[in-house]
């Protein structure tokens, strides 16, 4: 496989460049990621819409990963329940070297092809639900060796990376490569290769979501009413679908708890 992400930077002597030198560097190489995101929308759909297909019937949706992509992956299965108001189980996100790593490097933790299958293991996972990789170089064992065992336990696979082919590729049913290009720090992944898998985890989720019935026009009617402002954001939302003033919504928003259920009772 052609390893991209570990190609030598466009930009030499950058220790000698100026902070406005510096910050135009990075910027124009962050404007490329969006096109190539762009041009992997087919493998994303397909991806997204074999998740949401198995979803909708009652499974989950684990992220694995190390380093920045683990990272990644926690934040954005962490971020479903309170903006869809899923389970906290719904979608799992898994970072080798546990916990501990989302703030610390635990040396040598991706190197360990068995850890990612034992660490699945604490979530019961099965033939139902859905396993997805993350690894800007496409080679990491932690994430090859957890995708070939789901694999053989019917799990179905698909994978995030910014170099094409590569081993953990090959362990993907829906496999999606955004191959960004070399780092404006050589080898620095965290970067456009982390932009372009943030953006790819956003859409995988969100579509997914949405196709679960999560979402309501373009409202998010199911969401956690965890602080003031998003009271207040719900409060609008059952304002506007009900054309009713701010005191009797937030009555309604406080007396169901969500606002799909508070526009769901008063117009029933």
């Amino acid at each position: 496989m052609n390893r991209i992400t570990e190609q030598e930077s466009k930009y030499h002597d950058i220790d000698k460049m100026s902070v406005l030198e510096i910050l135009t560097g990075i910027n124009n190489e962050d404007k490329t990621v969006p096109l190539a995101v762009e041009h992997a929308l087919p493998q994303i759909e397909k991806l997204a819409s074999a998740v949401a297909e198995r979803m909708t019937k009652g499974g989950r949706l684990f992220y694995i990963g190390a380093g920045t992509s683990g990272r990644l992956g926690v934040v954005d299965a962490s971020e479903c329940p309170p903006t869809f108001g899923v389970s906290f189980d719904t979608v799992v996100g898994i970072i080798a070297g546990g916990d501990t790593a989302i703030r610390k490097a635990v040396e040598f933790a991706e190197d360990n092809t068995t850890q990612a299958w034992e660490d699945l293991q604490e979530y019961q996972i099965n033939e139902k639900d859905c396993l997805v990789g993350l690894a800007a170089s496409g080679t990491t064992p932690y994430v090859i060796g957890g995708l070939n065992t789901a694999r053989k336990h019917g799990i179905l696979t698909g994978c995030i990376v910014c170099n094409e082919g590569g081993p953990i590729v090959a362990e993907s049913d829906f496999p999606v490569e955004v191959v960004v290009g070399p780092e404006f720090l050589t080898g620095s992944t965290r970067m456009k290769s982390g932009t372009a898998q943030k953006l790819v985890l956003n859409m995988l989720s969100t579509t997914v979501m949405i196709r679960m019935g999560r979402v309501k026009g373009n409202k998010m009617v199911d969401m956690q009413l965890t602080n003031h402002k998003l009271v207040d954001r719900g409060t609008q939302m059952v304002m506007d679908e009900l054309h009713i003033d701010h005191d009797q919504a937030a009555d309604l928003l406080n007396k169901y708890g969500s606002v799909r259920k508070a526009v769901e009772a008063s117009k029933g």
